[in-house]
């Protein structure tokens, strides 16, 4: 396919990144298939090989690949301000629905209706869940090698409550010392050993990383000043700033620790809460990592002080939103000049690939903790020996959530509905179950 020869005029292409702001729905891969349809079928502003090159190097960074794509071909169109706008225009809408959703949300969560919405949702996000499992798994895990990643790394976070860095890192550090030995079990193929003419542009890094790490830790440091460390929202800036740096593998592959940590560590929300946050993220546009910014909203509402809930709640929802995304402009205008040279790396795409198959198993965590939180009411921390584990109390199955997590997952894989028309009829179904009994 020819790229257009003519760029587009900015104002053009900020137009239609809002329109693709506004019907970015389905997750990643509907994000991906929407942007490629748009830029590459309908408009020609990059070609193929340009667009799927520029993918690959978004799975390399954390944080969502399709936000930071959009975010590349904003730059590769028009600078730094194209990049701006094309990654501003592909968040913003997305993150006003759900900040108006979370507040409604914060003030209605005790009325018997509006919990009777939820346990739909959350019986659908179940079914959800399970869907990216299998999608990214048959993906994924083609080599008998990625499949042990796969198994050791659900192991690891299910069974020992491993740290989630530590995980994701580690298995990146596998991939880069067996793409060295033996790339077959990572089915490599061969890069391109074309030498690179063009310069390696160093200062233009050195000076975007400088940049853009100040103004991402900007207002921690108003925090700081103003509030302390033993404010809550000094905790919410630190704690989305460490995940914005581990969120290899998209939305689904860190939910598990950022549950754990938002509802173990600090307890700023219960698990129950955690599934109806990614329901509402599933219900708008732009990235599923949209959900942090519920967590920061309630958080920050339910210890406001010096602030009212409303207030404290805007502050914690906006700060999250902010510690997670600044950082994703960061990694594409300071990586963007590198992208030929990171294609050509085997031991980067060793890296990858290792990271990709290690996140089957930490998403397959996420399934496990959503099946416990979701069906049952109760749930007993047990530790065996070096074993950490969540054990259900058998008695509290709730089997409403099961009937209409079993109706979300026919509807999914049988009847082929959309996410959204999935969302909505395990809503009232929900609705119908909880106020008749």
């Amino acid at each position: 396919m020819a790229i257009s020869s003519t760029p587009p005029n900015f104002r053009t292409m900020v137009r239609v990144f809002a329109r693709i702001g506004f019907l970015s729905f389905g997750g990643p891969a509907g994000q991906i298939a929407l942007m490629h349809s748009e830029l590459v079928d309908e408009r020609q502003w990059v070609d193929e090989e340009q667009y799927l090159h520029a993918l690959n190097f978004c799975h390399l960074l954390p944080g969502p690949e399709a936000q930071q794509l959009a975010t590349w071909i904003g730059w590769k169109l028009h600078g730094l301000r194209g990049g701006l706008a094309a990654g501003l225009l592909f968040v913003l809408p997305g993150a006003l629905v759900i900040l108006a959703l979370t507040a409604l949300y914060a003030v209605a969560a005790d009325l018997d209706w509006f919990a009777a919405v939820f346990l739909g949702i959350k019986a659908a996000v179940l079914a959800i869940v399970v869907q990216a499992l299998l999608r990214i798994a048959g993906r994924a895990l083609n080599t008998g090698f990625k499949r042990g990643l796969s198994v050791a790394a659900f192991f690891a976070l299910f069974a020992f409550n491993a740290p989630f860095p530590l995980v994701v890192l580690g298995a990146g550090a596998i991939g880069m010392v067996v793409a060295a030995a033996r790339p077959d079990w990572l089915a490599l193929k061969p890069g391109n050993d074309v030498p690179l003419s063009t310069p390696r542009p160093w200062g233009q890094s050195i000076r975007t990383v400088l940049i853009w790490g100040a103004i991402w830790a900007a207002p921690m440091a108003l925090v700081l000043a103003t509030l302390g460390r033993d404010h809550v929202l000094w905790d919410i800036g630190s704690f989305f700033s460490q995940l914005a740096v581990v969120t290899f593998g998209g939305a689904y592959a860190v939910l598990a620790y950022m549950a754990q940590e938002s509802v173990q560590h600090y307890g700023w929300l219960s698990a129950g809460e955690m599934a109806d946050g990614l329901g509402l993220a599933e219900t708008t546009p732009g990235p599923l990592i949209m959900v942090t910014q519920f967590v920061g909203y309630l958080a920050a509402f339910r210890a406001p002080e010096p602030f009212s809930p409303l207030v404290a709640g805007l502050l914690g929802a906006l700060l999250t939103t902010w510690v997670t995304f600044a950082p994703c402009f960061l990694w594409i205008f300071t990586f963007a000049p590198w992208i030929e040279r990171m294609e050509n790396s085997p031991r980067l795409k060793g890296g990858l690939a290792a990271v990709t198959a290690a996140v089957v198993g930490v998403i397959a965590n996420l399934t496990a903790w959503f099946f416990i939180h979701v069906l049952f009411s109760a749930v007993i921390a047990t530790q065996i020996g070096p074993m950490h584990l969540n054990i259900p109390v058998w008695t509290s199955f709730d089997w409403r959530a099961a009937m209409l997590a079993a109706m979300a997952a026919m509807l999914l894989f049988k009847v082929k509905w959309s996410i959204i028309g999935v969302l909505a009829a395990a809503a009232a179904g929900g609705l119908i179950l909880g106020l008749s009994t």
